[in-house]
């Protein structure tokens, strides 16, 4: 476990460390050259090291051990931070929308400079480098934080790409395509924080756990031969993973400790199988069943 925290960390810190160097550089070339899609990706840059931050903070808060005070651990500290900072990155959205829309309206043109076409091809570099990187960690661990990490890299890849292609055509003469490529740029941060909004908000509200994740479990515990009725099926979220608790009712004429077997087992097995679930506690009942006569 600590060496899955420890990893976690080493992407986070490298992920703040990368953003952070390309937020410099971009904010730097945009001041001088005015670019609209070159300010929206140092904003969208910006929120990368935000994000980055809660991810480490996230990983650092979530690996503390339960206490008395927080029986359940501490998973849900970074859903909090999350929703702090989506609503931070709607702010910047909208910022750099309306920036692109008055110029876009006014028709102001950027300076063009090759420096824009370096800093995009070393974003794009950086970028898909911490995406093979973090996307190897989410493999490796399973991780939720990880894997949204892993999916923002991929996609800033995309989004300075279009960048890019909004400076080559700057140099042609086609600058309303930098305002446009601002203003896409912009909806993708203000969409992205809308998913990080409902995702955070989900998980504080106890959010259950999807239906289908919930069919498969219920259909491993009705598989069990010794399991003859299930009930009181619930799901609490800790952070990115689950509690789960549910009633199994077996044959009465068991002795006490074999049908606590049948739960213990059952437990583990789902425990094993199934990552986004921390701890199952699974509760025994009996149930009269007639003895079939010889």
């Amino acid at each position: 476990m600590d060496k899955k925290y420890s990893d976690i960390k080493k992407s986070s810190i490298l992920g703040i460390l990368g953003n952070l160097f390309l937020l410099i550089i971009k904010g730097i070339i945009s001041f001088i050259s005015g670019s609209k899609a070159m300010l929206a990706d140092t904003f969208n840059s910006a929120s990368d090291v935000i994000s980055s931050y809660i991810t480490y903070i996230g990983n650092k808060i979530s690996s503390q051990k339960p206490d008395d005070d927080h029986n359940l651990g501490h998973g849900k500290a970074e859903y909090i931070y999350s929703l702090l900072i989506s609503i931070i990155m709607f702010l910047l959205a909208f910022s750099v929308i309306k920036s692109s829309l008055i110029s876009l309206i006014a028709k102001e043109k950027f300076k063009f400079s090759i420096w824009l076409i370096i800093v995009c091809i070393i974003t794009i570099i950086v970028k898909f480098m911490l995406f093979l990187y973090t996307h190897k960690m989410y493999k490796k661990y399973n991780n939720i934080l990880i894997k949204a990490n892993s999916k923002d890299h991929f996609n800033d890849c995309i989004i300075t790409t279009s960048n890019l292609i909004s400076c080559l055509l700057g140099n042609f003469g086609f600058y309303f395509v930098d305002c446009i490529i601002g203003i896409t740029i912009g909806l993708w941060i203000a969409l992205n924080a809308i998913k990080i909004f409902i995702e955070s908000y989900d998980v504080l509200m106890d959010k259950s756990l999807d239906e289908e994740k919930k069919a498969e479990v219920l259909s491993l515990i009705k598989n069990h031969p010794e399991v003859l009725k299930t009930n009181h099926f619930n799901s609490t979220p800790v952070g990115y993973q689950y509690q789960i608790s549910c009633t199994i009712f077996v044959d009465g004429n068991l002795s006490t400790f074999e049908s606590h077997e049948i739960a213990n087992k059952l437990e583990k097995e789902i425990d094993k199988k199934f990552p986004e679930i921390y701890l199952t506690v699974i509760h025994v009942n009996p149930m009269k069943v007639e003895k079939k006569k010889k």
